[in-house]
Formats: structure tokens, C-alpha cells, sequence
């Protein structure tokens, strides 16, 4: 059955689950999937804006590049992963206060790993969608007050053993690096150095400074180039803020003026902190360049998410 054709409503949320949409509670993930047992699949999420999907076709668009690159064919087109995507959305929005707003996620994974004739009633890949409610309640404080960034020991994976601009299931490296930075901070973000010491990315989240008015994030090589750190950097370039993709390492940091993160939850959302050391001798956040993209991506996708946030304070 295809997803238009299946029920509108339910009293619980629905997912798409190999070519059905059905409760979550039964979407069943066999223990022999090897993307259980090895991270051996690729996903890809946007977020929601007053209910409308962002830049859903980019999303989808990076998530078959991830596919492409683990040798993974999910059996369904673009088209028809967007389709199912805004399927279960409508499905789900019922559901949703008014004022909040979803991730909306697709997962492929290689699928069973069987080891002989075990009779599965599914052994191609298993492909789901997905809504998950933001947190923006547990964020709100963060988003008014800045975000702290802790850089951990762990490196990220570097580009010439997996490349990080794949969005892969296995998320061990970032996992890790997340438990050394809450380890120290139980609220921080932590920023991973690639294999050169320079800064590279986050859980999700792409790094910038800014220093006298320039804007620098890490080069797409040795990161994955979020779609939302993407919309920032177009978003300075139209409005005439000096942009760089450069190496940038820890020396760069102590010494911006402005630190900020973008990801898809978050959008764009400053750092108050940077390894317990102010950002910009503890001026206000935003700082006047953080606080101009943010209006800019208001503006771009003609929501309000600061006061999303912000209203939960």
C-alpha cells in the first residue's frame, strides 16, 4: 500500500516502515540488521518551521549522496522518499502543539544480516521516516543565554578512513567526544579537531567565528556540510559579511569576537563559552554579526524561531 493511501489519523505518531505507514510502536527492527549491529546505514533529518518541512529536496538530496557513498540502494527514488516524508509529516502534525515544530528524519540501513534461511519476511534494506517533537524546552535557556563549546581529546574521524560528509548511523566518534565534553560540562557542546588540530564539527553542528567583522568555518572536506551551515553561509555572502570556508584551530577561537553554532535544530544559536573561557571577553550574546544572520534566517524562512525558544524561558 502506498503512503497516500494509508489512514490520515492516529492517536499515536506514525512512521513510514518499508513502503507502509504504521504506529511507531510497530515499526520492528530485526537485532540481525546490520545497522544494529555495525551503524551500517545513513540517515538525514530537517526540522520544520511552523509545520513546513526546510529545504526538504537539499536534505534528501545530501541523504542519497550518504547512500551512494556506503553502497546502499534504498530501492525508492528521491521523489518518492520526499513523498513519503511528507506523507508521515501530515500524518503526524495532529498530533504536535501548534506552536512547536518537528525533526523530520529518513533512515536506510543495509538491512538483515542473515545467516542462513531464517524465513524474514523483509531482507532488502530497511527504510524508515520519521517525526520526533524539538526539544525546545530542554534548549530554551541555552539558546537565550549561549551555548558552552568544550573541544574533548577524541579527534573526528579523519576523511581517508571514513569521510565525515557522510551522515552514517555509526556515531561512536562523535558519542564519545560528547561524554569527554559533558564529562566537564554536562550542558556543553562539544567541537571535534580533525587530524590536523584544527577545528571541525560537532554532534550535528557546524562551527564559526568571527574575528574583526570576517566570518571563517571549517572547509567541507573534514566536516559535514550541514544544509543549515549552508543557509548561513549564503545568507552573509547576500548580505555582504566577509566569508571564509578556512582552517581554523583553537588559537583562532580564544581569540574571536563572536563563536556560533548552526544545525538543524538549533538553526543558528551563539557560544557564550569556549573551553570555560568567554567568547569575546564575555561580551553579550549574540554579538551584532551572529545576531544579524539569525534576523537574515528569520527573514529567509519567514518563521520566528528565536521566540520558539525563547517563549519556553
Amino acid at each position: 500500500m502506498s503512503a497516500a493511501a494509508e489512514p490520515a489519523f492516529a492517536n499515536q505518531r506514525v512512521a513510514y516502515f518499508n513502503g507502509k505507514i504504521v504506529p511507531e510502536s510497530e515499526v520492528m527492527v530485526s537485532f540481525r540488521d546490520r545497522s544494529f549491529k555495525f551503524g551500517d546505514g545513513a540517515f538525514d533529518m530537517t526540522r520544520t518551521f511552523g509545520h513546513r518541512p526546510f529545504k526538504l529536496k537539499e536534505h534528501i538530496d545530501r541523504f542519497y549522496q550518504s547512500l551512494r557513498y556506503l553502497r546502499i540502494d534504498p530501492g525508492r527514488s528521491p521523489k518518492e522518499m520526499i513523498d513519503a516524508s511528507e506523507a508521515v509529516l501530515e500524518r503526524n502534525l495532529h498530533l504536535l502543539d501548534g506552536g512547536d515544530d518537528y525533526w523530520l528524519g529518513q533512515r536506510v540501513s543495509r538491512g538483515i544480516d542473515a545467516v542462513g534461511d531464517e524465513g524474514f519476511e523483509h531482507t532488502g534494506p530497511s527504510v524508515i521516516v520519521e517525526c520526533t517533537p524539538l526539544p525546545l524546552r530542554q534548549r530554551a535557556r541555552q539558546f537565550r543565554d549561549g551555548v558552552d563549546i568544550v573541544v574533548p581529546a577524541v579527534r573526528r574521524t579523519a576523511p581517508d578512513a571514513l569521510s565525515p560528509r557522510a551522515k552514517t548511523h555509526n556515531y561512536l566518534n562523535l558519542i564519545t567526544a560528547d561524554m569527554d565534553a559533558k564529562a566537564f560540562n554536562p550542558e556543553a557542546l562539544s567541537i571535534l579537531l580533525d587530524v590536523n588540530g584544527n577545528l571541525a564539527e560537532g554532534t550535528g553542528s557546524n562551527i564559526f567565528l568571527v574575528t574583526n567583522g570576517e566570518i571563517r568555518t571549517p572547509r567541507s572536506q573534514f566536516v559535514l556540510a550541514g544544509i543549515s551551515r549552508q543557509t548561513v553561509i549564503d545568507l552573509a555572502r547576500k548580505s555582504g559579511i566577509p566569508m571564509h570556508e578556512a582552517d581554523v584551530d583553537l588559537f583562532d577561537a580564544l581569540n574571536a569576537d563572536e563563536i556560533f553554532i548552526t544545525s538543524t535544530s538549533w538553526c543558528i544559536v551563539p557560544a557564550r563559552t569556549f573551553n570555560g573561557n568567554p567568547v569575546g571577553g564575555g561580551a553579550p550574546v549574540p554579538g551584532p554579526v551572529t545576531k544579524q544572520l539569525t534576523d537574515a534566517y528569520v527573514d529567509f524562512v519567514n518563521f520566528d524561531f528565536p521566540a520558539q525558544y525563547l517563549k519556553y524561558t
